[in-house]
C-alpha cells in the first residue's frame, strides 16, 4: 500500500523550522548539480564556487545517482532483496529508490530516513509507491543509529528476519571522524538480518587532493561538516562484510550499463567510491 508520513513527522515542518534559506545548503547544492530546481540563489552561488574548484562535480553527482539505481536494481533483481532502508534520503529526484525497487517487484518495501527540515518538506513525494508495496518516511539523525533503528522499526513495515538492503549513498562524507562514522555504520549493520546488504558511496580526494581540500572549505564555511576519505578509509566501512564483485571501485566502474560505463568519465572526474557488500 502507499505509505504515509510516520508518527513524529510534521508535514508543515518547513513552516516552523530553519530551512537555511540565507545560507548554502548541501541538499540544495546537490539538487543543483543534478539539474534540479529545488535551490536558491545562495545555493547556486556556492555550487558554482565548487564547480569552479572541481568542474566535474555535476558528473560526480550523476555518477552517484546512477550507482544507486544500479545497486538497488541489482539487489532487487539478482539478490531477491525486497525491503530497503535509505538513510540520508535528500531531496527527491525521480527515479527514487522505491521506484527502482518496485519496478522489479511492486511488493518491495522502503523506509526513507532523514532529519533535514528541507527534505521533510518534500517527503510526500517519496510516498507514492505501488499499491502492493510500502513506502515510509521517518525523521531521524544518521549520527544516532539507535534512534534511526527505533524509528524504522516503529513503521512495522519491515520483516527483520528477512534480508534488508541498507543504502548510505553520499552520506558519510558529511559525517566527520569526530562523529564516529565507523561506529555509526557498525551499529546499523549489526542490527541487520543475515543475508542483508550494505550499499555505500563516498567522495574521495585520492585523485585531486588540492581541489577537494578547497571544496571541503566551501562546505565547512557554509556550516556543513565535510570530510572526504581515501579508498582504504572507505573500505573500512565494509569491515566483516563480503564484498560483491567488483568490490570497492570508483562508482561509475561498478557494474556499468551499456553506454554509461567508465569511458564516459575519468576516475578523477567522478572521485566517488562505491561498493556493495553482504552480511553473511
Amino acid at each position: 500500500m502507499d505509505g504515509q508520513p510516520d508518527e513524529g513527522f510534521d508535514g508543515d515542518a518547513g513552516s516552523e523550522r530553519d530551512l537555511e534559506q540565507d545560507r548554502p545548503h548541501s541538499a540544495r547544492m546537490y539538487d543543483y548539480y543534478l539539474g534540479g530546481k529545488t535551490n536558491y540563489l545562495v545555493d547556486r552561488e556556492a555550487a558554482q564556487e565548487v564547480v569552479g574548484l572541481f568542474p566535474s562535480i555535476p558528473a560526480a553527482a550523476r555518477a552517484n545517482r546512477a550507482f544507486m539505481h544500479r545497486a538497488v536494481h541489482y539487489l532487487a533483481s539478482e539478490c531477491g532483496v525486497r525491503q530497503f532502508i535509505d538513510i540520508g534520503t535528500g531531496i527527491p529526484t525521480t527515479p527514487n529508490l522505491h521506484e527502482v525497487a518496485q519496478l522489479v517487484d511492486p511488493g518491495c518495501r522502503v523506509v526513507y530516513v532523514d532529519n533535514d527540515p528541507l527534505v521533510l518538506m518534500y517527503a510526500d513525494e517519496l510516498l507514492d509507491g505501488t499499491p502492493e508495496g510500502e513506502t515510509h518516511f521517518v525523521e531521524a539523525d544518521a549520527n544516532s543509529p539507535e534512534k534511526v533503528l527505533r524509528a524504522v522499526r516503529a513503521t512495522e513495515s519491515l520483516n527483520w528476519k528477512e534480508p534488508i538492503g541498507l543504502s548510505l549513498h553520499a552520506l558519510l562524507h558529511f559525517v566527520p571522524d569526530a562523529a564516529d562514522p565507523y561506529g555509526v555504520v557498525g551499529a546499523l549493520v549489526a542490527e541487520l538480518p543475515q543475508g542483508s546488504y550494505l550499499s555505500l558511496t563516498h567522495c574521495t580526494g585520492d585523485f585531486d587532493p588540492e581541489s577537494w581540500a578547497a571544496v571541503i572549505d566551501v562546505y565547512v564555511s557554509s556550516g556543513t561538516p565535510t570530510q572526504v576519505r581515501s579508498k582504504d578509509e572507505v573500505q573500512r566501512f565494509f569491515q566483516d562484510l563480503e564484498m560483491v564483485e567488483p568490490g570497492l571501485v570508483v562508482a561509475h566502474r561498478w557494474r556499468p550499463e551499456p553506454h554509461s560505463g567508465p569511458s564516459l568519465h575519468s576516475d578523477a572526474a567522478v572521485s566517488l567510491y562505491g561498493g556493495v557488500a553482504s552480511k553473511t
